[in-house]
């Protein structure tokens, strides 16, 4: 065999091996591939082998799996003039691979794009206090807005989540300041409601020692019983007054008392 017969056996080979190599693609099962014959759309292929005609068609692979994208952070005015810094994280999937390649250059510069243009959007139409309180419902209406924005773009964005809130030093200080007011007045309305219910036992036990004078005098028994444990130098026994009557000499009501000649008061 003549070199020349080789070297030509050797370049078809080896032009073989480019056509199979530029004819044959391997689809991964998130992938689809968006094939394009002449520049003109044919359709998604995959997943698996894909045999194209080389230098005829052209194959753009789409991951079909769910993108993580974080949203930076975005500085807005509340509804009620309050300045806030927030960012937020954007889950989001292809699910038309055709549009998201024929309709959008690049479909995640634009989806983080609209997320950021909506999240300020979004933002300056609702209080502080719903951004700290009710960030479910500002969730999911961010959520619904870039939906219905990338949808046309073949992406499905299936949850918005707002992470962090800064708040600037001054609304920080009020808010403490109010929280700790707040805690406060709780406390207080638990003292008085406190004091109140014991003021509603001492009433009914008031009752029950005037309804039984035994309880009286148990109570009198049980105070010595506390005094007698106390090691103080000073013991004072308190006594009912009804014992001290006993020995308070009788005056009737009619009886006055007498008055002492003027004489006897100068002396």
């Amino acid at each position: 065999m003549s070199p020349i017969s080789v070297a030509l056996i050797v370049i078809v080979v080896l032009l073989f091996i480019v056509l199979i190599t530029a004819a044959v693609r391997v689809v991964q099962e998130y992938e689809r591939g968006v094939m394009f014959r002449l520049g003109r759309l044919v359709g998604t292929r995959g997943p698996g082998i894909i045999f194209m005609i080389p230098y005829v068609e052209r194959m753009q692979k789409i991951d079909l799996r769910i993108v993580t994208m974080d949203v930076p952070s975005q500085e807005a005015i509340t509804k009620d003039n309050v300045t806030v810094k927030v960012n937020a994280v954007v889950y989001f999937r292809v699910i038309d691979p055709q549009a998201a390649v024929v309709k959008a250059l690049d479909f995640m510069k634009a989806t983080s794009l609209i997320s950021q243009t909506t999240l300020r959007s979004v933002l300056g139409q609702s209080d502080l206090d719903e951004l700290l309180s009710h960030r479910e419902k500002l969730n999911q209406r961010l959520q619904q807005i870039i939906d219905e924005q990338t949808n046309p773009w073949g992406v499905k964005v299936s949850v918005v989540e707002i992470k962090d809130v800064e708040l600037p030093q001054t609304m920080q200080r009020a808010m403490a300041a109010q929280a700790e007011a707040e805690r406060e007045k709780r406390a207080k309305v638990i003292h008085a409601e406190g004091e109140y219910m014991a003021a509603e036992k001492i009433t009914e036990a008031g009752k029950i020692i005037a309804t039984e004078p035994a309880t009286l005098h148990l109570r009198y028994l049980q105070t010595l019983t506390q005094i007698a444990t106390e090691k103080t130098n000073v013991v004072v026994f308190p006594l009912p007054i009804d014992i001290l009557r006993a020995f308070m000499p009788h005056r009737s009501s009619t009886e006055k008392p007498q008055r002492r000649p003027p004489e006897e008061e100068m002396e």
